[in-house]
């Protein structure tokens, strides 16, 4: 009886070591309202008074100082999948997309949020959300998953391209019903009537393209992996590369708000910084930031997110640097 006391102490303080010292996993929302720069920053907007992030873990933070201190939003319903992206309606109706299929609608520039779909049991990931007028919205994913709401993000309906089941990344467009959508393989479609008829376009790149971007009606920017850029002055007719230097993949974008041009973030803290033609203008690092997969602009300050979070400071955090700053 000694011995078999003996050894039942001996499990109680060896699994009460093991818990003591056992990486512990803090709820998301404590997590986030102490530490926001541990989360990894997928999708970055600005909505004038305030700036929405969204990563990991069903994070969305909100920042109504430019990028100064951060808080997590109130989601009526916390799934924990990541979030990959972020688009808004206006300045009151906020959409966020990510895994399982899940979609999330705010009413109140990103405070709380609901719940509009969500599907485990498929269990594949939305990468894009794209807005468009009068309530038109787009969400897209992997293996070809594209949903369409007339009714600004409440309902949605499955459409079908014939695409093959390839992955897609990214959407852009304008209210002359002119878009183009990019995804896997170098895949890009258009179409120039608000997406009754899509075409694919013959391919000029063999690798995965993450972004695309409307500089006008004509002028069509996108990039991706290895550092790739292309341009069009034809609405994707003809493609020519723009040649960044360096073989980093890129992830995100931003267009500038007076419409001079736009700057390009990814793998390494690159930065890309195209003209209003697409023409580079030039190529930079923001040094210590790792991975930077989203940005957006905060008066004339360029906010960045990614690998380490999202955050307003100096001394290797990720931080709002002027545009002339990162493109000189």
């Amino acid at each position: 009886m000694r011995a078999l006391i003996g050894y039942l102490v001996c499990l109680v303080v060896a699994l009460t070591i093991a818990y003591t010292f056992s990486p512990q996993t803090p709820p998301p929302q404590e997590l986030l309202a102490t530490r926001p720069d541990r989360v990894q920053i997928n999708g970055l907007l600005n909505l004038g008074t305030r700036v929405v992030a969204v990563g990991e873990r069903g994070s969305i933070l909100l920042s109504d100082d430019q990028g100064v201190s951060w808080q997590p939003a109130q989601v009526t319903q916390q799934r924990n999948a990541t979030l990959t992206a972020v688009v808004a309606l206006d300045d009151k109706r906020v959409l966020a997309v990510g895994h399982d299929g899940w979609i999330l609608r705010s009413t109140d520039a990103g405070a709380t949020w609901q719940e509009m779909r969500y599907d485990p049991q498929l269990g594949e990931p939305l990468l894009g959300v794209w807005a468009g007028s009068r309530g038109s919205v787009l969400a897209f994913g992997s293996f070809g998953k594209f949903y369409q709401s007339l009714d600004a993000g409440q309902t949605w309906v499955a459409q079908t391209l014939d695409i093959d089941s390839a992955h897609l990344n990214s959407m852009a467009g304008g209210d002359d019903g002119r878009r183009m959508l990019v995804g896997e393989q170098g895949l890009v479609l258009r179409t120039a009537d608000g997406g009754q008829h899509w075409q694919t376009l013959p391919a000029f790149y063999n690798g995965s393209l993450f972004g695309i971007v409307r500089l006008s009606a004509d002028n069509w920017v996108t990039y991706g992996m290895r550092g790739h850029v292309f341009v069009s002055h034809d609405f994707g007719a003809h493609w020519a590369q723009v040649n960044v230097g360096n073989q980093l993949p890129l992830y995100g974008h931003v267009v500038l708000p007076d419409h001079s041009g736009l700057v390009i973030v990814g793998a390494g803290s690159s930065v890309v910084r195209l003209d209003a033609q697409g023409a580079l203008v030039g190529v930079s690092r923001l040094a210590g930031l790792g991975t930077l997969t989203s940005a957006t602009m905060v008066g004339s300050r360029l906010l960045v997110g990614g690998e380490r979070g999202v955050l307003q400071g100096s001394g290797g955090s990720v931080a709002a640097r002027s545009t002339t700053q990162v493109t000189q």
